[in-house]
């Protein structure tokens, strides 16, 4: 995505939306002293340019999903992209980036059980064609998920934009 600007306004509506998602346009307007059509406008802006994504995120601790465990893998470069859809079809896999080396592949697991965990690291995982793991990590806790996540306020430029480009 390339960088485009964002103002004061945007980022008003953004801190309003992140701490809860079901804010009305008409609630922002009155929060921002602002016309509710103007607001509409920015919000669909916002998503259309995918600065922002109206969804619901789940919690994997209410499903009983209390082990997390990152994993480091290497995948041959020809198996990388049945290894990523293979991951993107499997349940327990809630995060997969692509690493800086040309064979790294990081994926965040979730399970309900310890057991659970071991069998997914220690059978499943390495009976996969082309992947080797390399290491990994249990997460007793995570500090700030990418659902907390703000951009800095010099991100926003000081000026508005008029109401022609929204």
């Amino acid at each position: 995505m390339a960088k485009t600007d964002f103002d004061l306004v945007d980022q008003k509506i953004i801190q309003l939306l992140h701490e809860d998602a079901r804010t009305s346009a008409s609630e922002i307007a009155r929060a921002l002293d602002a016309n509710e059509r103007t607001i509409r406008k920015r919000i669909d802006r916002l998503v259309r340019l995918g600065a922002i994504r109206l969804t619901a995120i789940v919690s994997p601790e209410a499903f009983g999903y209390l082990t997390a465990v990152d994993v480091f893998l290497e995948v041959e470069p020809d198996q990388e992209d049945e290894v990523i859809q293979n991951f993107l079809n499997t349940p327990e896999v809630s995060y997969i980036a692509l690493g800086q080396g040309n064979r790294d592949l990081s994926i965040e697991c979730r399970f309900k059980t310890n057991d659970d965990m071991r069998e997914f690291l220690r059978k499943r995982l390495p009976s996969i064609n082309g992947v080797t793991v390399r290491g990994y990590s249990l997460v007793p806790r995570i500090i700030r998920n990418i659902d907390a996540w703000l951009p800095k306020d010099s991100d926003f430029a000081i000026g508005n934009h008029d109401g022609d480009d929204l």
